[in-house]
């Protein structure tokens, strides 16, 4: 019952609405209000009126401004960078080494058959006449003039291309080098990339340098690493695991498994140190040379593809566990004749992430699919961005690119399958718009680790322990007594900590919920003497301001539609004289005549009815307002 009380005297009051007008409530409002100013504008005389009134325009208008100036800095989503040293012992880096030539010359022999190579043809221009060019084909001896060969050319005007053509070659154009060196280079790696891409996996290995050919010592720290290398399986190639683990050059007894191996098409067979896939990560025990990698490499470099490869060295990049090597973007290389010293510095990177920074955690809310995902890695930008490249190279070439990962279904380009294949990865490589698109989709790592490098290098070996190293290594890695290796061959790599201490960049809110509340506060304090309490009272006021707003259209509405029941009249409506006169019956007697308003006068309307006898005429009887309702309660009036 009192549930059902309090409902009907909500609803009454919610029928009544307020009962004051738009002036009343302001100067309420005014009169109640804690916020400074509003009061001085009602109590003081006209010109001190006028002059608090412009005062608190003025000063409302202040605070707005400056709200809507820490508003949009907070909605900037500004960042405060960090920087923080620790202390403790840490996981050695994974370290992933390369030769720079891909495949030993001798084993391609077979393969780079020369007579498959005109499908991209290497040509010269002559631009001396810009009327009349002659272009040369430099394979085949053909051009599309009466000379023979190419005329000496010193000019600019002179230069060499690849022509690449598309629609069975109705449709063609040039790609200008501005050195003939560069030109033949990338003509190779091109026709390569072809040739390659048409040889099975397993033959590709074959032609690579083992890790017995390549690593020809190992020390971490005390201990002697072990040669054993294990092959990962992966989707994108198939692997084999190696025959068995390989002898330390010395008496030592088998380890574990130190190394993986992965096949790098740029780089061919590649041997990742500690990269923690199926066993922990080994820990440094101290900082200093003593207590890192040493690694002896035998390049071969006699052995090189000619214009495939024409940097000698080893390639060698650190990186975290788990990760995958991108090498050729993120390299360095160690020189050949050299030892080089990595000294190593560790950054480790925590990024705000949305709506601070466009970064992500794990990589699952980036729209591109990673074909790097078969190895099980961590995300990288860098997976991301080649994984792109392939995406737009299978969806406008119709193939894959040998040097990315291949998705189930989809096959490699080459000459045979896809003859313009060279032409639409060309105009893809250099467009602009496939580029931004890439770059815009893919999303930095929100947790990353850097390695800084101080690098040094001296020659190695010394002209006075040249002889017996070289004796030395040549009867562990050859079992001869005469020398098979030379400085132009070895490469040795020294990797270590400089110090334990690792530095933490972290990304923190610049400007935070409680920055903005305090700010917001102090200006509406500062400049008018407000608080939270008069937001509510200024709150309360625009409610009633739009209650009654509502009221007055409600009432206007209704007014409106009187109007239009009163149009429908075709006469004068009928007077209260008229009406009383014809429902008075003094005598109780029967109505005998007919004492309505004329009905000509009002065709459309029904006759009013008539009462057989008069209402009683109390003369206590009082007229209130159909809004006035006495409350249950004594004294409480609605």
């Amino acid at each position: 019952m009192h549930v059902k009380k309090y409902l009907l005297k909500g609803l009454h009051r919610l029928q009544k609405g307020p009962g004051y007008t738009y002036k009343e409530l302001l100067v309420w409002y005014c009169d109640n209000t804690n916020t400074h100013g509003p009061k001085r504008i009602i109590c003081e005389g006209p010109k001190k009126k006028a002059m608090w009134f412009v005062l608190t325009l003025l000063f409302t208008g202040l605070v707005c401004w400056q709200w809507g100036l820490f508003i949009q800095t907070y909605l900037n989503w500004e960042v405060s960078v960090s920087l923080s040293l620790g202390f403790k012992t840490m996981d050695f880096p994974a370290v992933t080494i390369c030769n720079s030539s891909p495949f030993h010359h001798s084993n391609t022999s077979r393969v780079l058959n020369l007579t498959i190579w005109n499908h991209t043809p290497l040509v010269f221009i002559d631009e001396r006449n810009p009327r009349h060019p002659v272009v040369f084909d430099l394979l085949e001896n053909n051009h599309n003039s009466s000379a023979s060969s190419p005329a000496p050319c010193n000019d600019q005007g002179c230069k060499v291309a690849m022509r690449l053509c598309s629609a069975n070659g109705t449709v063609c154009t040039f790609r200008n080098f501005t050195s003939a060196t560069q030109a033949v280079t990338e003509w190779y790696i091109l026709q390569a990339t072809n040739i390659f891409a048409q040889v099975p996996l397993q033959e590709l290995k074959k032609m690579s340098y083992s890790g017995e050919q390549l690593i020809l010592a190992c020390l971490f720290g005390a201990e002697p690493c072990s040669y054993s290398v294990t092959w990962i399986n992966t989707g994108w190639v198939k692997n084999v695991v190696s025959p068995g683990p390989l002898s330390h050059r010395g008496n030592h007894s088998p380890k574990a498994e130190n190394f993986t191996s992965i096949f790098y098409p740029d780089y061919g067979n590649c041997y990742i140190f500690n990269w923690g896939m199926t066993e922990k990560a080994l820990p440094s025990a101290n900082p200093g040379t003593e207590f890192g990698l040493k690694l002896i490499l035998d390049i071969g470099q006699e052995d090189y593809v000619p214009f495939l490869t024409p940097t000698a060295g080893a390639r060698l990049m650190l990186h975290e566990q788990r990760s995958y090597p991108f090498i050729k973007e993120e390299g360095i290389y160690a020189m050949a004749g050299a030892e080089t010293s990595i000294g190593v510095l560790v950054d480790k990177l925590q990024r705000k992430g949305e709506p601070y920074s466009q970064c992500t955690v794990n990589g699952s809310d980036v729209p591109v699919k990673n074909f790097y995902s078969a190895y099980n890695t961590t995300y990288s930008i860098q997976a991301c961005l080649h994984s792109c490249f392939q995406d737009h190279m299978i969806r406008n070439c119709s193939c894959g690119h040998y040097l990315y990962p291949l998705p189930h279904g989809q096959k490699y380009c080459n000459n045979q399958d896809f003859p313009d294949w060279a032409h639409c990865y060309s105009d893809l490589r250099r467009s602009l718009a496939q580029r931004e698109a890439c770059i815009n989709m893919c999303k930095q790592s929100c947790n990353d680790t850097q390695y800084k490098m101080t690098i040094s290098m001296a020659d190695w070996p010394s002209e006075a322990s040249e002889d017996w190293i070289f004796h030395v290594l040549s009867q562990e890695r050859d079992q001869s007594t005469n020398i098979t290796l030379s400085r132009k061959g070895v490469v040795k790599l020294n990797i270590y900590f400089q110090e334990f201490n690792y530095r933490t960049i972290e990304e923190s809110a610049a400007n935070n919920i409680v920055w903005l509340l305090s700010n917001l506060g102090g200006q509406f304090g500062f400049w008018m003497g407000g608080s939270v309490l008069c937001l509510i009272e200024f709150a309360e006021i625009i409610i009633d301001f739009v209650w009654i707003t509502i009221i007055k259209l409600v009432a206007c509405a209704k007014g409106l539609r009187q109007k239009r029941v009163q149009a429908g009249y075709t006469g004068p409506p009928p007077t209260v004289a008229e009406l009383v006169e014809a429902h008075t019956n003094f005598g109780f007697q029967p109505d005998t005549a007919d004492h309505t308003p004329d009905p000509e006068a009002y065709p459309d309307e029904q006759s009013l009815p008539i009462p057989g006898t008069p209402p009683p005429n109390y003369d206590s009887l009082r007229l209130q307002p159909l809004d006035v309702i006495e409350s249950d309660s004594e004294g409480d009036v609605i």
